[in-house]
This record gives structure tokens, sequence and C-alpha cells, in this order.
């Protein structure tokens, strides 16, 4: 059994969205319960842990957060249905003005009552500046939000924003159970109280989180009962815990994925995304600060190569941030494999090959460091595959793992084998790559990229609702891209999963770069049920 999304799925999915207005063994696994009734368990093998589990600061934000509820969600094609409200919102006639009404019958985890002021209270604390949220800049166009009653909610935007109601995924606190504490230190960051299908019941910090059903959940008790998600950060390991019957799912490359296909009781999911592998160029570098040295690695690269070896197929080549099937993507915008056309741009700028191989301007070579993350197996092949089309056209990149810990303080003057995307608005994704105030906030535009025609067409496609100057803002965006490279985008890759065929209702979403807690074929583990 193999769960695929079709291509022609994301391009049916996203054009809905331009109208949208450790290691511990497992105490017991499978359908079946240690109690030989319905329930049980599932332990699942991610890479990464959250940083935090508090909706104040930035987690869940793009929804599926298990621990809470946000006043919207998304189905499996990603429509907005109500979650928290019990209808979508209703919109001003200016676009400024948009209102929720909220379910009665809902409590948070503590057994206190859900209320407007919880809404209010998530919003503000994460529009204070004092509140360290890296994604307060993706409510910048929220001016207010009061309760009009216990059950009703208004937001009041500063200018029109198409994608507002996309926005309000986002998880709500409680305000009672935050109480006084500070916003950034304080227990709820590991002690969370939210409104979700599951409550947690302990975490390891580098080993696992374990979440339990919500008995008391407005949507009804999840039937998978206990919920581990085991922190596994290499790949190999990963594979081997499966196969040791340690995990019960794990997302994995699809090369360690094949050698489980034909294994009786187990399936291989492949969800289509939007996530990308890029190199970040940084600005500022001697070297990758050089447009020609940025154009010219942007058609050397075999991407269609890097796709089949690499990805063994399951995924896309990368033009840029926007992926080539998405009603988004600015046709032209394509970059071809011309290794010859690279030659000639470095020749152009003065760039000389050397008795070496390696070209040279002014007594500088055209040299530097490209990071990836240690145990990563995906993205040291597309580091090295990477690296070898460069050295061809006279390059020389070095490739080096370390931990995120190393690269972080490095981003500024290194290379990062980097990943990002999200299949719904392009605002959500392509401000935070590109937009020059972003410029090394964090994780939010890793490659220093200043370019004002980009900036221009960037707050175009923010601040108004007409959906042709959307399409015109963000093509334009592409085409800069194409011409100004500050990233060399490789591939979309898919992400696969493996798991164990013992659950009905098991699908997939396509999903944002992010996933492990939230997305995965588990992005709608409550609604689950034990394959008869």
């Amino acid at each position: 059994m193999k769960i695929r999304m079709t291509r022609g799925a994301i391009t049916a999915l996203l054009v809905g969205a331009l109208t949208v207005t450790a290691c511990s063994a497992p105490s017991g696994n499978g359908a079946t319960g240690d109690d030989g009734g319905v329930g049980g368990s599932l332990v699942v093998g991610i890479a990464t842990e959250p940083e935090t589990l508090s909706p104040l600061l930035g987690y869940g934000r793009d929804g599926n957060s298990k621990l809470f509820d946000g006043l919207l969600s998304r189905d499996e094609n990603l429509e907005l249905v109500p979650a928290l409200a019990v209808d979508l919102p209703v919109v001003s006639e200016d676009g400024l003005t948009w209102t929720y009404t909220l379910r009665e019958d809902v409590t948070f985890s503590d057994g206190s009552p859900f209320t407007a002021t919880d809404v209010v209270f998530t919003y503000e604390t994460i529009l204070d500046p004092d509140t360290n949220n890296a994604a307060r800049d993706e409510l910048a166009v929220l001016e207010g939000v009061e309760a009009a009653d216990d059950h009703t909610v208004v937001f009041t935007l500063s200018h029109p924003y198409a994608p507002f109601a996309e926005r309000t995924v986002l998880p709500i606190a409680s305000e009672e159970a935050f109480g006084d504490q500070d916003v950034n230190t304080g227990p709820y960051n590991t002690e969370p109280i939210g409104t979700g299908p599951y409550t947690l019941s302990s975490w390891s910090r580098g080993e696992q989180i374990v979440l339990e059903a919500n008995p008391d959940h407005w949507g009804g008790a999840p039937a998978v009962e206990r919920l581990t998600m085991a922190i596994v950060p290499d790949d190999d390991a990963r594979a081997t815990r499966l196969r040791a019957g340690e995990l019960d799912a794990a997302v994995l490359p699809p090369r360690l994925a094949a050698g489980f296909a034909d294994d009786p009781g187990r399936v291989v999911i492949n969800a289509e995304s939007a996530d990308f592998r890029a190199v970040t160029l940084p600005t500022d570098h001697p070297v990758t600060g050089d447009i020609a040295i940025r154009r010219a690695l942007d058609v050397a690269v075999d991407r269609e190569a890097i796709v089949e070896a690499v990805l063994d197929g399951a995924g896309a080549v990368a033009h840029g941030p926007v992926p080539t099937a998405s009603p988004w993507f600015a046709e032209g915008t394509e970059r071809p494999h011309d290794p010859e056309e690279a030659a000639r741009i470095l020749d152009g700028a003065g760039w000389e090959v050397g008795d070496d191989g390696i070209r040279e301007r002014d007594g500088l070579r055209a040299a530097f460091t490209l990071h990836y993350p240690s145990g990563d197996r995906l993205r040291q092949e597309h580091a090295l595959a990477y690296v070898s089309d460069a050295r061809g056209i006279g390059i020389d990149i070095t490739a080096e793992s370390a931990s995120w810990e190393v690269i972080a303080p490095a981003m500024d003057d290194h290379a990062v084998l980097n990943g990002g995307g999200n299949p719904t608005d392009p605002d959500f994704d392509l401000y935070g790559l590109l937009h020059s105030e972003l410029a090394g906030d964090g994780w939010n535009n890793m490659a220093r990229y200043a370019n004002p025609a980009v900036d221009e067409q960037l707050e175009i496609g923010r601040r108004t609702a007409d959906a042709q100057e959307r399409r015109e803002a963000y093509d334009a965006v592409q085409r800069e891209l194409r011409e100004n490279p500050g990233y060399t985008f490789l591939t979309h890759i898919d992400h696969v999963y493996v798991m164990n065929d013992e659950w009905e209702n098991v699908t997939t979403q396509l999903e944002p770069h992010d996933h492990g807690l939230g997305a995965g074929p588990w992005w709608n583990i409550e609604d689950w049920q034990p394959r008869s």
C-alpha cells in the first residue's frame, strides 16, 4: 500500500488558496491497548524537536499542534475549516474588520472555560515587542483585537491583507493558566495548557515528547490514546530503530524508506510538499556576494540529476522558492542546466581559471564553505552534488557538517544547505525569505539578500487584496530572483514516511518545510481508528 498525492493535486490545492478572502523503548504500541481493548499508542521517530511548546513563542503557528486549537484549521486539501470558531470569519467590505464567533462548549485541559479573552490575550502577547516570537512579523498587519463578548472576537487590520484568515490557525493559549509568568522563560513553555485533542504527559529534551489523548476534547476523544514523538536526529538511527520495532513510524530519506517497501504490515507514504532545499549565498561574502558567482551557480547545477540520484525521484526540481506546480509560479523563470553559460558568465566578470582549475579574480580564489547539519543525509547528498557541479565551472566549495549551534553564528559569511517552504499563501514564505528588513533575523533571510525591487513587490503583494495585483507582484519577485539570485534553489522534496499499517483514516496534506509534531500522516491522528 502506498499513499501519494499527485502533482496535479498541488495545482488544484493551491488554486484554492488564491481565492481564500530517546531513546526509550515504547511501553506499548499498535492499535490494541495493553488491556487488549481498543486504543493503544503510536511511537513516531522525528528528526527535530521544538524549542518550546508555547504558541506565544511560535509553536504550532501553522496549525496541527495537537496540544492546542486555532480559531480555524485546515482539512486534507488545506481548505480552511472552523475549529474554535463556529464558522469562517465575517469580513467587512473594506477588508479591515474580521469577526469570529466562537464555540461555547470548549474548555482547556485544566477544565477552565475557553472564551474570547483567551484569543485577545494570545494575539496581544505575541505582538508584544518583549515576547521572543520570531514569527511576530507575520501578524504585523494586525492593528487590534478585542472581545466584543465572551464568544465574539473582532480583529482590526491596518490595511487589507488577503490571507489573514490563514493566520488564524494559530493556537490559542489559556490566559488563566498562563497567569503572570514570564512569557519567555515561564513554565507555560514546557507545561502548556491548551484545548487540543492531546495533552502533554512528559517531555525529555533530546529524547521524546509524550502526549495523552484529551478525553474532554470538544471534537471527541482520540482513539490513539498515547502519542510518543521520539527525537532521533540521525536518519540511519531512525531507520535502525524502526527496523528493530522500537518505532511504529518514522520520517526517512527516500533511499532508506525504500528498504521497507516490501515489509509486510508496513506502509510507505509519500507526502508532496512545498519544502525546498537551497544553498544560501551570503551577500557580504567576497565570493558569494558577487552576482556573477551566484548567477553562474544557478545554471551550473544539475537539478534533474539531484532529484533522480539523491531523492530517487521523490521530489521535483526547484527553480525558486515557489514550486513549479503552484499557480503562483512565474512561467519563464526556470533555470536551465547550462554549465557552458555559467562559464561565460564567470569569464565576463573577470573570474579566470587558475592552474588548479579554480577561478581567481584580483588574487581572490572562487572558494567558500558550505555547511549542512550533521546526520541529515538528504542535505549532505544535496551539498555534495552542488559541490561537484560547482567544481565543474571552477568554483571550489568545501562542504562541512556541523550542528545547528555551530552553523547559526557562521551564517553571516558561510553558505548553508537551507530548507523552507509553505504550501499556502506566497506571502508566508517569500517575505521572510527575501525581504531585506529581515536579513539575518534568526532563520529569516539567511542569505542576507537585499534587493529594493523585491522589497517593493513583496510589500505590494502583502498590502493589496486584489488577486491580479498580487499575482503580478509575486511574478515580479520571481523574475528579479532569477536575475539576481541570493540562493541556489535545488529541489522540492517529498516527505517520505514508513509506518505500521494498523490504522484507518491515514492521509496526508501538501506539507510545509516544518514537519514532525504537526505535519506527517499523523496530522489528523485524532481522527484515526484502529484497523479491524
